[in-house]
């Protein structure tokens, strides 16, 4: 049976703890004389990177393919370019604005479909977010994260590897920009421990980890005066991160915007480990290369 990897949400504990055992034990001939298409509607430095790298370490050929180059919905449906592309290619990997675009691959694809990025959901972040928190944290069961900002794609993704693995993720966000009571309850079924809070002190007390993005992502630079203006007071700087844990770890999945969403001073410090968490991108990649190709 052909398995994706469209959000950590549809894997389960077991599928979750192995492909993370694969990041780094990934066997080195996964995709052998195959081709992984990876297709970028939406531009990006550490995804094209980490990936193109990771389906040469597993012996593959990546193909680069630029948004217009496909023209979802405009030059060709999202239906025949994932078929068309499933009878050249082992795996299809995409990084798109909407979500929708992502299932619908799936729906008609006969071979993997790795969703790279999309408006509800960055699995790819998330695994590399779980790697080197265990790496320089512990257990996530034992641990307490901390996520500062617009619960956005890459909150949401990271609260749900967090919830699967028994830990406590703490949401600091601003009204209108949180999880809804919907979300919450959907998170805390997954297992873990939930907890949201307008106020960024109240969030990040005794947190392990802090986590923070930016406050405007690509296609919101329209909102980035209101948007400035709201989470003003959710700058991680020395002050919020001196009521966290003593030695607490700061991650950023990058690009940064220093004076906004986190200081210099907490960025370039020396309990930030997001150059580590940036270069396990690739080790996450090669995890989730590695599972689809196990799993079809």
């Amino acid at each position: 049976m052909t398995r994706h990897l469209v959000d950590i949400a549809s894997l389960s504990v077991a599928e979750l703890r192995h492909i993370l055992d694969l990041s780094v034990a990934a066997p080195k001939h996964a995709l052998a004389g195959k081709g992984v298409a990876l297709i970028f509607e939406k531009p990006s430095n550490r995804t094209r990177h980490s990936m193109e790298m990771a389906v040469v370490q597993l012996g593959g050929h990546p193909v680069y393919t630029r948004g217009e180059e496909v023209g979802f919905d405009v030059r060709e449906s999202v239906e025949d370019v994932t078929r068309i592309m499933a009878g050249y290619h082992a795996v299809l990997a995409a990084r798109v604005f909407r979500h929708s675009f992502i299932e619908r691959m799936v729906a008609v694809s006969d071979v993997p479909v790795i969703n790279m990025l999309s408006d509800a959901s960055h699995p790819l972040q998330a695994l590399a977010d779980i790697i080197t928190m265990e790496e320089h944290v512990g257990p996530i069961a034992q641990s307490t994260v901390a996520y500062i900002g617009d619960y956005n794609n890459v909150a949401r993704s990271l609260a749900e590897a967090v919830c699967l693995l028994g830990g406590t993720i703490s949401l600091g966000c601003p009204s209108a920009y949180d999880a809804d009571d919907d979300e919450l309850a959907r998170l805390a079924a997954l297992g873990g421990t939930v907890r949201q809070s307008a106020s960024p002190q109240e969030a990040i007390a005794g947190a392990d980890v802090v986590h923070t993005d930016t406050w405007i992502s690509m296609g919101q630079e329209e909102e980035s005066a209101i948007r400035r203006k709201i989470f003003s007071k959710y700058c991680v700087d020395e002050d919020l991160m001196a009521l966290a844990a003593p030695n607490a770890k700061f991650m950023h999945c990058m690009p940064a915007h220093r004076g906004e969403e986190v200081s210099a001073d907490v960025f370039d410090g020396p309990n930030s480990v997001v150059i580590q968490q940036g270069h396990h991108r690739l080790t996450a990649a090669r995890g989730a290369l590695a599972w689809v190709m196990e799993k079809s």
